[in-house]
């Protein structure tokens, strides 16, 4: 079966890389770890604002037909980390089992990946992933989900061949 090529926006939420005191890393580096699945075609930096967040990531939805949007950082506890309210906000459902191997991932690096408040979801036929902040929760969080990737975002997509089948 032919992997199909979807469009994918790439959204940065820090204070500081907004305000031009803290260069982005992380989202150029999902960017390069996604590239195989697609085309970035957004790529933007917001400050930790939950009402600017939801609102973005919803025209990337509802106005673009992004088919992945990846988020890095404001997924831990500070009081300016609003991602995951932000996301789930505009979710039509959540996908818990990808967020609990994001977790399960950094939990075996660190004890406090039980803190990531990540969400994965969709919303239409867009999947939404929250992603650490640092460029190595990046790497080790992306890296676990990306093989399901294909076939979650194909299903989104109208694919209708059976989930059981295993495509080599």
């Amino acid at each position: 079966m032919e992997q199909m090529h979807y469009t994918i926006g790439v959204l940065t939420l820090s204070d500081k890389g907004a305000s031009g005191d803290r260069i982005d890393e992380s989202g150029p580096l999902l960017g390069e770890l996604a590239a195989g699945l697609g085309d970035i075609v957004r790529y933007q930096i917001v400050a930790d604002d939950e009402e600017k967040i939801s609102l973005l990531l919803k025209s990337w939805v509802d106005d673009l037909n992004l088919n992945l949007i990846l988020t890095t950082g404001g997924t831990g506890l500070s009081p300016r980390d609003v991602t995951p309210q932000a996301t789930t906000a505009i979710l039509d459902y959540q996908i818990p089992g990808m967020a609990e191997a994001m977790r399960r991932v950094s939990m075996e690096k660190t004890p406090h990946g039980m803190l990531s408040r990540a969400v994965v979801g969709v919303r239409k036929r867009s999947l939404i992933i929250n992603l650490p902040g640092s460029p190595k929760g990046v790497r080790e969080n992306f890296t676990v989900v990306l093989p399901a990737l294909p076939h979650a975002l194909a299903k989104l997509n109208g694919d209708s061949a059976d989930c059981a089948e295993v495509v080599v």
